[in-house]
């Protein structure tokens, strides 16, 4: 079991089937969209 983890809000993006246990770590929806704005996370 993999899990997809938002660097910046923590938040679980996704779970995918994979031999082992992995975390990777990626930006969610919310936070890409923030960036490219460039607003403040809260």
């Amino acid at each position: 079991m993999g899990t997809i983890i938002c660097q910046s809000c923590d938040a679980t993006i996704e779970h995918f089937e994979v031999e082992k246990v992995t975390t990777l770590y990626s930006n969610c929806p919310n936070c890409k969209k923030q960036r490219k704005t460039g607003q403040k996370q809260s």
